[in-house]
């Protein structure tokens, strides 16, 4: 145990200090003004404190250097006012200090600077691959009792990876050359050598490796076109089965539904000619198809020959015409009322037969030609 007098402004006060242990006094409740202290790696404390307690009023801020009282020369600014104090270190050593208000003292507090240490970031990080394993080094800081932490993830993770080690020399297994990996690092303390209220490092910055080189970033260029051709082909089967969906559906509504012919093609002239009224275009169809009839009764009566029949008294005799029903005589026809205007056809060769005053040729192959 040991025993410190200090002294500001007359204020003598003495502390008992056990070596390591925390220990400080204050005149009024800290939470008041919420001092913290940061030791960047030994080299400079940082020490803040609550300012808004105290709207537009600068705080003094008074340290014990080689047992002798000193104001701080390098304030932190918050809104033009005093809000903290940056103080040079050189070493692990106590730290005593007090906050004033004008001449009405406000915190005194003392405590070994190393219980607020926040180590150095680790830097000129080196990785040696080893197959499935990879191992990495860096220059280790000037104090102990630290810990080393290493922190990876590859592409495919979501969470990072940590291993830790007194020194910095950690190798991590089960690694694939082929992914591309991030790595960082960090310094921590351990609690049992400099307690609880100490701060990690902040990490190192992210280096990315694959196979065994250094990368400028970890984009899987395997990875984005892979999902490109899954994607695409996803959305190909889609449209597939879409169109092969419609082409069912028009074939059952075909089947149940058939379509219904257009009347355009069905009756022409129906739409050209009268406009749709089937009535007007029902008269001219039917004048069309009598004049027609005509037309195909007067070719047949051309084509259909006359019934000649021959009588056997005189070949000079006029022969005896029939004309079919569907020929009517003429009126030129009827007037003359001589139908031996026919012209005669002579019968060539056969036996004559008579049947009910008429006569016939019958030819050689037993048929009767009349």
């Amino acid at each position: 145990m040991t025993e410190v007098l200090m002294s500001f402004d007359k204020f003598p006060t003495v502390f008992s200090i056990a070596s390591k242990g925390p220990l400080f006094l204050s005149f009024y409740p800290e939470a008041a003004l919420h001092p913290q202290i940061i030791n960047f790696n030994f080299e400079v404390v940082q020490v803040t404190w609550n300012a808004s307690k105290y709207p537009g009023t600068n705080l003094t801020f008074l340290y014990n250097s080689d047992e002798t009282s000193s104001q701080c020369s390098n304030y932190i600014l918050q809104q033009s006012h005093t809000a903290g104090c940056f103080l040079e270190a050189k070493k692990d050593e106590i730290l005593c200090f007090s906050i004033r208000n004008g001449t009405h003292l406000l915190l005194t507090k003392c405590q070994w600077i190393s219980a607020y240490l926040k180590p150095s970031s680790p830097k000129d990080l080196n990785f040696q691959w080893h197959q499935e394993a990879i191992t990495v080094t860096c220059s280790d800081l000037p104090y102990k009792r630290l810990l080393y932490e290493i922190q990876y993830k590859s592409m495919f993770d979501t969470e990072w990876q940590s291993k830790e080690g007194e020194t910095c020399n950690i190798t991590t297994d089960g690694l694939d050359a082929e992914k591309c990996y991030f790595f960082r690092a960090r310094v921590k303390t351990m609690e049992s050598s400099y307690g609880p209220d100490t701060y990690p490092s902040d990490w190192s910055e992210v280096t990315h490796q694959q196979r065994g080189q250094l990368r400028d970033s970890c984009q899987e260029k395997k990875l984005f076109p892979k999902f490109i051709l899954i994607s695409g082909t996803v959305a190909l089967l889609t449209v597939f089965l879409l169109l092969l969906s419609l082409w069912k559906v028009w074939r059952v509504k075909k089947l149940l539904m058939p379509t219904v012919p257009d009347p355009k093609f069905t009756f022409p002239g129906l739409f050209e000619s009268h406009q749709g009224n089937f009535q007007e275009w029902i008269k001219d169809t039917q004048n069309v198809a009598h004049v027609n009839k005509l037309e195909a009764a007067e070719q047949e009566c051309i084509l259909e020959d006359a019934l000649v029949v021959h009588l056997v008294k005189n070949e000079a005799e006029t022969p005896i015409v029939t004309t079919s029903p569907l020929c009517p005589q003429t009126e030129e026809e009827e007037a003359s009322g001589d139908p031996s205007q026919l012209p005669f056809r002579p019968m060539h060769g056969g036996e004559m037969v008579s049947l009910g005053g008429f006569t016939f040729v019958m030819s050689d192959n037993s048929y009767i030609t009349l």
